[in-house]
């Protein structure tokens, strides 16, 4: 059974036209490396992933040594609000697009009559069709994993040992900042597959069309990360950030303030006045 599923999608796919395939492999290619290839990047230039992640294990550390952390969990809440609102429009891009996949030979006419896309048979445009979807499913697959993550963070930051010594703090502030950064990676993935989603969409309209909006969203990505000036004001945080200790909280430095010295002598202060001197 698997390898005649297997023979049988290999038969679909070679009745694709050969610039069809050629440039769904360049898709493929820049869909799937383009994350190992900007961490290789990451390591030789500024990019505004490398610099974020260096700017939330700051912000867990200034967490860890702050008194009240309820500004923390308002931040990290918006962004989970922010990535259930993404994975929620994500969903109803999917179950549209598998509306018109797997809704019979009327649905897929109904958008075959359009006169803006290429023209193609019905496998052909059932693959393309695919590949879009799988693209929405894969970043709704980063929204939900982003968004389980934040919660671990969310209660690693209502769980942080306040009043524990600084080692601690510190230790604590790196495992809380390893439980945020990739949730918030994961979250960039999510929104990253929105891109790749509309260039696969793009390949209705076309290999050309198709090609180009890969290209595009590639060099789009790129743009942003490195040259873009939200990019440079990422790395100007960053660069201040480093150059600042982290300063801890008045409740800490109570804590660990000199305690008073005792008296000369070391004996017992007398429990009343002295007695006058009498000449």
């Amino acid at each position: 059974m698997p390898s005649s599923l297997s023979h049988a999608l290999s038969r679909q796919f070679l009745a694709l036209p050969l610039i069809d395939l050629l440039v769904l492999a360049f898709f493929l290619f820049c869909w799937l490396f383009y994350e190992p290839m900007l961490k290789r990047l990451g390591k030789e230039r500024n990019v505004i992933n490398t610099d974020m992640t260096v700017i939330r294990r700051r912000w867990m550390a200034e967490m860890a040594v702050r008194e009240i952390a309820l500004l923390d969990g308002q931040l990290l809440g918006h962004a989970i609000n922010s990535a259930s609102f993404f994975a929620s429009s994500n969903l109803i891009l999917i179950a549209a697009a598998a509306g018109v996949l797997f809704g019979g030979d009327s649905a897929l006419k109904s958008i075959e009559g359009l006169a803006v896309l290429a023209p193609a048979s019905t496998l052909v445009f059932q693959i393309k069709l695919g590949v879009v979807l799988v693209a929405l499913a894969r970043g709704l697959l980063d929204f939900i994993w982003a968004i389980r993550q934040m919660n671990y963070c969310l209660a690693a930051i209502g769980a942080t040992p306040m009043w524990s010594p600084r080692p601690v703090l510190d230790e604590y502030a790196e495992a809380t900042g390893a439980i945020l950064n990739p949730a918030l990676s994961a979250f960039n993935a999510g929104v990253r597959g929105y891109y790749f989603a509309l260039a696969a969409a793009a390949w209705l309209l076309g290999p050309i069309a198709f090609a180009v909006a890969t290209g595009g969203a590639m060099a789009l990505l790129l743009w942003r990360q490195r040259r873009s000036p939200a990019s440079a004001a990422v790395r100007k945080v960053r660069q201040i950030l480093e150059r600042q200790p982290v300063v801890v909280g008045p409740h800490l430095e109570s804590k660990h303030a000199s305690k008073p010295k005792p008296p000369p002598g070391g004996g017992a202060r007398p429990a009343g006045p002295s007695a006058p001197h009498r000449p």
